[in-house]
């Protein structure tokens, strides 16, 4: 920096006049907790959106089933109970069978009207064969068809089961109460891993955002759990693809944090130019200068950033080894003189010491030194609150 260039002679010779322009009574601070610069901390998945025209009123709908009119659940819950006129039994893994009507499944799912004119009609019934899960889960998943309607204990207990079931039938209106459900109040550390594969075998991206989510944020318990383990040997593209994500995530945080910090600094050196412009200028009730004599009655001075100025300042006054380079207290010092030079536009008239020196020297910088106190500067300036 410029200030580096300042030889010996030069500052012993502006010692004694510094020193003059304040009243300093030397304390017991030190000097090195002033004006020090914070470390920098060294992602993020986004949040999810909200569900598409959802409302806290309608969201609550999708676990509750009574937002169907009694008399519709109760008929179409009796059409599929009493089997009247059924045309169709579903045959489940364990030769469960399930008696249904063909005209509820072909225009509930196109899938399913494909698999029935494709079945063979033995007697007048036409036998299609749902695999893979559960017999209660297929008895949950065809009465929705009839009256989308659900017991909320069979929902949690097959929620996974459905929402495959959902998927492979295309069954929209199904799909969007398992996944709101498992949004909501099913993930877990345990399950996070199986609930994210499944949602991209059934193409649920928002589900399967959040449970990336969850991953980024409590990766040290989700990467311990068996589904993880399973998951590593099985998909270890998928477990390559979670580990960038958290590297991704914790770089953005950190980058977010070194935003914060830089901001922080910026705002210090701001405050701390019109701090040196208020000892200078207006005189300080604690520290001077020599013609704002601070009386024995008067209370220190409650100007921002004068505190943290003030070590500063006393140790700059009395340093026998002023020179930049020889001692790093002044250093900082010499530092904020430059910088308040280059924001001064009074140099002269300004009473702060070396504000016209300064001045000078700057048509004798480098382009790139006076790049960097250009975008120094600026960035000072832009911290100032509005």
């Amino acid at each position: 920096m410029a200030q580096s260039e300042l030889d010996s002679s030069w500052a012993s010779s502006t010692s004694e006049s510094f020193s003059s322009c304040f009243n300093l009574d030397i304390g017991e601070r030190n000097p090195s907790d002033v004006l020090t610069v914070p470390e920098v901390s060294t992602s993020s998945i986004p949040k999810p959106p909200p569900l598409p025209g959802s409302t806290c009123s309608k969201a609550k709908r999708f676990l509750n089933s009574s937002y169907v009119p009694k008399e519709t659940k109760d008929t179409w819950d009796k059409i599929f109970n009493e089997g009247f006129g059924v045309d169709v039994h579903i045959i489940t893994d364990d030769q469960i069978t399930i008696p249904a009507h063909s005209i509820v499944l072909g225009t509930a799912s196109l899938v399913l009207r494909n698999s029935l004119k494709e079945a063979k009609v033995k007697d007048g019934i036409r036998c299609i064969k749902i695999s893979g899960v559960p017999s209660e889960a297929v008895h949950t998943f065809i009465r929705f068809l009839y009256s989308a309607c659900y017991e909320e204990d069979e929902m949690r207990k097959f929620v996974l089961h459905l929402l495959a079931l959902s998927h492979s039938y295309s069954v929209p209106p199904l799909k969007r109460v398992c996944t709101h459900l498992l949004e909501q109040a099913m993930l877990t550390t345990e399950n996070t891993i199986d609930v994210l594969q499944l949602a991209r075998l059934c193409d649920a991206p928002r589900l399967s955002l959040i449970c990336v989510r969850m991953v980024v944020n409590d990766f040290k318990r989700i990467s311990a759990t068996e589904g993880w383990k399973v998951m590593k040997r099985v998909d270890p593209a998928l477990e390559q693809e979670l580990l960038e994500s958290v590297v991704e995530a914790d770089t953005k945080k950190q980058e977010k944090m070194k935003k914060i910090e830089e901001k922080k600094m910026y705002l210090q050196l701001n405050e701390a130019m019109e701090a040196l412009l208020h000892i200078c200028r207006d005189g300080c009730r604690t520290i001077g200068p020599r013609d704002k004599m601070l009386k024995g009655t008067q209370i220190a001075c409650g100007f921002p950033a004068c505190k943290g100025l003030e070590a500063l300042v006393r140790h700059f006054s009395i340093c026998k080894t002023r020179v930049p380079g020889g001692c790093v207290h002044c250093k900082r010092m010499w530092q904020l003189f430059e910088l308040h030079s280059r924001m001064c536009n009074e140099p002269d008239s300004c009473k702060v010491p070396l504000c016209r020196h300064f001045k000078e020297k700057m048509q004798h910088q480098s382009k790139k030194d006076e790049a960097k106190w250009k975008l120094l500067v600026s960035k000072v300036i832009a911290a100032k609150p509005r």
